[in-house]
């Protein structure tokens, strides 16, 4: 349902929300929807809206704040990420649900961004905005806006790689490095040793992560087991790599790092590339 948003008020002020730590939500990794609208009718929960701004401005969930995905990368650094969660009027531990309305793959690497930083209270909402619009929950299209809270930065250096930590993996028995993309990018060039775990085979059945149950599979039927340590890249700055990331995650593999800079970093570093010239039909598909 889309409240009535005719009023000219340019934004409005949020100011009413759960202060009580002992009543705060710990998110799974993907938020559903019952439980994110729960959530919002108690204001307990920080909505992320990251598409463009145009976008949110026209049209989004109840409550939701705004951050495009070209926001947090103008300037991706720690202290810039805890700058922005206390811009949106977020503090340590407070629930923050992402969402977009790419297939979940911007907001998975924003979702990524923050819990790099240290905020593990964050979760993916199973749906993109378009489809919480088509089951009709709540909308709105005034810009909402947060008092700022004070952040602090912890760094979990274990869900992060970079290039370095990569090739050093390259030659690790436990190590398994995940290409992302589509199957013909990575037929074209990869990173020497990696596997080819297209995005496209992680959403399904209305979610933008299959059921634990299909992922596990999927891993399984490619030889990887739960105790592996998994580093995900993709083309360049960790969007589709960051939703294999959590369904990775949501799977129960539980060591899985981000190549947040990616291919596109790889190669302006002149790092080594490999190709599969030979590549018959059967090639051309994940399964």
């Amino acid at each position: 349902m889309k409240s009535d948003s005719t009023s000219p008020i340019p934004s409005k002020e949020n100011s009413a929300e759960s202060s009580d730590d002992s009543q705060v939500t710990q998110l799974p990794i993907v938020c559903n929807v019952m439980l994110l609208s729960d959530l919002i009718k108690k204001n307990s929960v920080r909505v992320v809206d990251v598409r463009r701004e145009e976008e949110y401005n026209q049209e989004h969930i109840r409550s939701a704040v705004s951050l495009p995905l070209a926001k947090l990368l103008e300037h991706d650094s720690p202290t810039d990420t805890r700058e922005i969660l206390e811009n949106l009027g977020v503090g340590d531990g407070y629930p923050v649900v992402v969402y977009d309305d790419t297939f979940g793959a911007l907001a998975a690497r924003v979702a990524w961004s923050f819990q790099y930083i240290g905020h593990s209270n964050t979760a993916l909402l199973e749906t993109t905005f378009g489809q919480w619009k088509k089951m009709g929950l709540e909308t709105e299209s005034i810009p909402t806006s947060f008092s700022r809270k004070q952040h602090s930065v912890n760094i979990n250096h274990e869900i992060y790689a970079d290039a370095s930590y990569v090739q050093a993996a390259q030659n690790s028995p436990d190590k398994i490095i995940i290409d992302s993309r589509e199957r013909l990018n990575y037929l074209t060039e990869h990173i020497p040793g990696a596997k080819n775990m297209p995005y496209t085979m992680v959403g399904g059945n209305g979610s933008i992560i299959r059921n634990s149950e299909d992922i596990e599979r999927y891993i399984e039927n490619r030889g990887i087991s739960h105790d592996t340590e998994i580093i995900a890249y993709c083309g360049s700055v960790g969007t589709l790599s960051g939703l294999t990331y959590y369904a990775l995650k949501q799977a129960g593999v539980k060591n899985v790092r981000l190549y947040s800079k990616s291919f596109k970093e790889w190669k302006s570093l002149g790092k080594p590339k490999e190709e599969i010239n030979d590549a018959n039909y059967w090639d051309l598909s994940a399964e």
